[in-house]
């Protein structure tokens, strides 16, 4: 009788994933001894698989062509010093100051290939020699690498849905610019009004600039309308355009249908005659009405559809958020209005208004990955460092549609297969926030991961996806271009 054999099982259970893979368990308690090492070790290891992200889709080429530098070089270079401002964002530190934790970096210094970062008044001082130009510049950049990730990751959405917004952030100094204006949640106080736009689809930010802290005009809403077919790809035809009241004047709806966008539009003012006769309730069960009708403002230059919805003023409870107004006086209803220019069952028209909620979820986690940081008194450097946080906002949301890509038909592998949803929050925790040591073997540097990390195996397949990606041909190569989707006009 032969006895049986006891294999060494620590191969397979790797090959068949990390979490199986057995180890003794530590004892930590308060008496446990401690100390240094000589090792490199680095929290953000998953900043090995943004660099690569970023050579796949050339960011550095792209940088060099469109961007306007200013007038002071630094030794670093223009590209290190943004690359290292936004590498600072991408991480989670929103203060140029923050430098000071990723100074030392093994992956950070790394990527630098210098033994320290430079200090943070060095970033600062780059920052302060920024202004409208290289604002514009970024925002060139942030269309051109949208242009490649969708191109890069098959995305061709023939219509998509643009939801505008203005909000609020409050300062609290002496900073050029501030003003004192409608503040929810600061009444009284000073600060800027910043007004962007994302893409519903992808839930990327597509245009926006700060802005001081009076209401939207008209006119400048329409500029910023008429904005928005430059930073799309070509692949776009069509756009719904969904904005809040800051934007309903007759000079936003005329850029709106100028450009060739279907648009709806929140009321402010307007006080449109509904026919009394010809609300309706399309739910019988529920309390809500609906109505449309064809009326031209004062001072409007041709009639526009309005659509409405009603509803008994007991069921509207929050005095915190209130309506736009009340049509009529003495009246028992509540009214939500909208000017638009689609066709359709008014009740419909409002649903799809209604999906733009999440754009209030958007500009709050914009502010929270640095948009609420003001680095400087100065209004022209607080400008440009707003475009500067937008495309570090980006680059995070493509990331995650490049990292969910990765496990696209891997069924044993599930924690990346919803991160695309994931806010950047969690999403860092999934893709950056990985223990990494750097070694030097067989005469390079190297990255190392430990096995007994549950996100190990994730973050290989991810590398191993963008390695696979950048040694392909680019769609970009060549001179290849989306098809002419809408005419850009100058």
């Amino acid at each position: 009788m032969v006895k049986g054999h006891k294999h060494n099982n620590t191969k397979k259970l790797i090959r068949k994933g990390f979490k199986k893979t057995a180890s003794k368990p530590s004892k930590i308690t308060a008496s446990t001894p401690y100390g240094v090492c000589t090792e490199r070790l680095s929290p953000f290891g998953g900043l090995v698989a943004l660099i690569k992200f970023l050579d796949l889709l050339g960011f550095e080429q792209i940088f060099q062509e469109a961007y306007r530098a200013p007038k002071r070089t630094p030794k670093l270079g223009h590209y290190r010093m943004m690359i290292g401002i936004i590498m600072l964002l991408f991480i989670g530190f929103n203060r140029l100051w923050h430098i000071v934790y990723i100074r030392l970096d093994s992956l950070v210094c790394g990527f630098f290939q210098l033994p320290v970062l430079p200090a943070a008044s060095t970033f600062w001082r780059y920052v302060d020699s920024l202004d409208i130009n290289q604002a514009n510049a970024l925002l060139r950049i942030i269309h051109m690498l949208r242009e490649r990730l969708w191109q890069q990751c098959g995305l061709c959405y023939k219509r998509i849905h643009v939801s505008a917004d203005t909000t609020v952030e409050t300062v609290y100094g002496s900073q050029q610019g501030i003003r004192k204006g409608y503040n929810p949640r600061n009444r009284g106080k000073k600060g800027y009004r910043p007004v962007l736009a994302f893409i519903d689809e992808t839930r990327e930010y597509l245009l926006g600039k700060l802005r001081k802290g009076e209401t939207l005009s008209g006119k400048e809403a329409a500029v910023f309308i008429k904005g928005i077919k430059r930073q799309l790809p070509g692949c776009v035809k069509k756009v719904l355009l969904r904005a809040d009241a800051e934007f309903f004047s007759w000079q936003t709806v005329c850029a709106a249908m100028e450009e060739g966008f279907d648009f709806i539009i929140a009321n402010k003012r307007a006080k449109p005659p509904f026919d009394p006769k010809t609300w309706y309730r399309p739910w019988k069960r529920k309390l809500f009405e609906f109505n449309s009708c064809i009326y031209q403002p004062h001072g409007w230059k041709r009639p526009v559809r309005f659509v409405a919805m009603r509803f008994p003023k007991e069921l509207y409870v929050d005095p915190k958020e209130p309506l736009q107004y009340e049509l009529f006086e003495d009246d028992n209803y509540s009214y939500r209005v909208f000017c638009t220019n689609l066709t359709g069952k008014p009740h419909k028209i409002i649903a799809q208004y209604d999906k733009r909620a999440d754009v209030e979820n958007l500009v709050g986690e914009a502010k929270r990955e640095g948009l609420e940081a003001i680095p400087s008194a100065k209004f022209k450097n607080n400008f440009a460092f707003f475009q500067v946080v937008m495309l570090a906002y980006n680059i995070w949301r493509y990331f995650k549609i490049m990292a969910q890509m990765s496990a696209k038909g891997n069924t044993s592998d599930t924690s990346l297969q919803g991160v695309q949803d994931n806010t950047i929050k969690i999403a860092r925790l999934k893709l950056l926030l990985i223990a990494a040591k750097v070694v030097f073997h067989d005469n390079r540097h190297q990255v190392k991961y430990s096995i007994h990390d549950t996100r190990t195996l994730s973050m290989i397949r991810f590398l191993k996806f963008l390695d696979k990606a950048r040694h392909r041909p680019r769609p970009w190569a060549g001179g290849g271009t989306w098809p002419v989707g809408f005419p850009v006009t100058t």
